[in-house]
């Protein structure tokens, strides 16, 4: 089973334009798809569950657009702010939160606190979040924390560089789902993706639900992990440096 799974939850636009619809309904109704999903990677064990919500370059979308999710994020905050706390998840959020409306931050951040001694999967909404600009936020922060002498350049391990990244603290990512037919990753998780199994689907997100979410995971569970080595060493390795590794 895999441990953290990120999701690029595409095609709400379009599967709204094809019904002759509004844009926003088209992400209205993919938030009944989050729901689901979170429900169905809790059941499963899954520990993490990481959803790229809102890109860092959703903010050159036309400004109504823009405005309308921001209402639909402060709705799914607040409606389902029972869900996670009752069934023991803890919420989290990956990106340059800052830039958020303060009517979208408050309650985020409310129920980040709220919730976090929940000991549960771990639900992260990626907002404002951009895979190259967390890289170079990281750098940056680390760069200061060499001025200042709390680490010595030439010892700086992979290690010290996670530890500055948005994801920080999260298991290491393990298979990461396209939906809507796009063959791309389009800036998410670009660090963390590095040794993630792949995994598209021509489904809408709104019509991606609990089967869609178990195809995925089954096709994960036929492939080989092997972190750069051979099949035959994989076979000989212990199981659990393997999950290390």
């Amino acid at each position: 089973m895999p441990r953290h799974v990120g999701i690029i939850m595409d095609g709400n636009g379009r599967w709204a334009e094809s019904r002759g619809l509004d844009r926003l309904e088209g992400h209205r109704e993919g938030s009944a798809s989050v729901r689901e999903v979170t429900r169905t990677a809790r059941r499963l064990g899954i520990q993490a569950l990481t959803l790229y919500a809102f890109s860092s370059q959703n903010w050159a979308r036309p400004a109504e657009e823009v405005a309308g999710l921001m209402d639909l994020l402060r709705d799914y905050l607040e409606r389902e702010r029972a869900e996670i706390l009752d069934n023991g998840i803890r919420l989290n959020a990956v990106g340059d939160v800052d830039r958020l409306p303060r009517f979208v931050k408050d309650p985020l951040e409310r129920l980040i606190a709220d919730s976090r001694h929940n000991t549960g999967m771990v639900l992260s909404l990626a907002l404002s979040y951009g895979g190259r600009e967390e890289i170079l936020r990281a750098a940056q922060r680390m760069a200061q924390a060499i001025t200042r002498g709390e680490l010595v350049a030439d010892r700086v391990e992979e290690a010290d560089f996670e530890s500055f990244l948005w994801t920080n603290g999260l298991p290491p990512l393990d298979l990461m789902v396209r939906t809507s037919g796009e063959l791309r990753v389009s800036n998410f998780l670009l660090w963390q993706m590095a040794y993630a199994e792949l995994c598209f689907t021509d489904a809408l997100w709104p019509d991606f639900r609990t089967d869609e979410f178990l195809r995925c995971v089954s096709q994960y569970q036929q492939r080989e992990r092997r972190f750069g080595l051979t099949t035959a060493q994989v076979k000989r390795e212990d199981p659990p440096q393997r999950a290390k590794a």
